[in-house]
């Protein structure tokens, strides 16, 4: 990628985001060799200008910033890079130099669409979700609805930990259900964020 370096002297900003929450975890800086480092590396790497060297995050800590994405803006002198944060991403502790915290209790929905949809093309002796795939869309169509009576019994029952492990099965089903169908949890959220807006 061509970038404007020379407009800040050698250095363009490089904001963090968590590729999975999208906080934005810091800001740092990068010149030509920290943006090679950090594609070859896989973990950001930045231009300390206190220390005037490169300077990979986690170098110290072992709180790595692991590379997934690196996008220029559209002037070419500013780059957003997603990564995967191992531990807090400030020097401080906090999960973010904003002193935000780094959480959503949804995310791991993010990670595991991809791991279904990499399971998708896997050989079905590998595992439970390859094996579904293999099945075919009626073969998981009928697990989606198993796991939806189970749930329905279990709330009748007022069993509420059976009630969270049979709504596990059942999304997890109905994620499987969708990939297989070539869609995700991301096309039934924005029904029904139209929904909300009408």
């Amino acid at each position: 990628m061509e970038l404007d370096f020379a407009k800040g002297d050698g250095l363009i900003p490089a904001i963090i985001q968590d590729e999975l929450t999208g906080k934005v975890l810091m800001l740092g800086y990068m010149n030509e060799e920290s943006l090679a480092e950090t594609e070859k590396s896989g973990k950001v790497t930045f231009f300390s200008r206190s220390k005037n060297r490169l300077w990979t995050k986690g170098e110290t800590s072992g709180n790595f910033l692991h590379v997934k994405e690196i996008i220029p803006d559209c002037d070419k002198d500013t780059l957003l890079i997603k990564a995967n944060p191992v531990g807090p991403a400030c020097h401080t502790g906090a999960d973010t130099c904003f002193n935000e915290t780094n959480s959503d209790p949804l995310k791991f929905l993010n990670y595991l669409t991809q791991v279904i949809e990499d399971r998708k093309n896997s050989t079905p002796d590998k595992s439970y979700t390859s094996s579904l795939f293999a099945k075919g869309v009626n073969k998981v169509a009928q697990k989606v609805g198993e796991e939806a009576v189970e749930v329905v019994i279990e709330a009748m029952d007022n069993n509420n930990d059976l009630l969270k492990t049979e709504s596990a099965d059942l999304i997890f089903h109905l994620m499987v259900l969708l990939a297989h169908q070539g869609l995700s949890l991301a096309d039934v959220v924005k029904i029904l964020e139209d929904r909300h807006k009408k």
